[in-house]
């Protein structure tokens, strides 16, 4: 999931290093709104505006945990 996650966010956001440790620093509102539709639209899931927390876009990993909690709750 993580590498198809990169895949995904790299295509859309070119100029952003996912690799970074500060990820929702390099993003602006426009780089926000644009994970949460790619990956919402990806992995079926509901991702609104009070998903795009400082904590859930830190990194690649917590934009990837994020997800999986989706994913794991609207199977509930």
């Amino acid at each position: 999931m993580k590498e198809r996650i990169r895949q995904l966010l790299e295509d859309a956001l070119p100029l952003v290093d996912f690799d970074s440790d500060f990820l929702f620093s390099e993003l602006d509102s426009l780089g926000v709104t644009t994970i949460l539709m790619l990956l919402s639209d990806e992995y079926g899931i509901k991702l609104e505006a009070t998903d795009a927390t400082p904590r859930n876009l830190k990194s690649l990993d917590s934009i990837v945990a994020m997800v999986e909690g989706k994913c794991k709750n609207e199977k509930m």
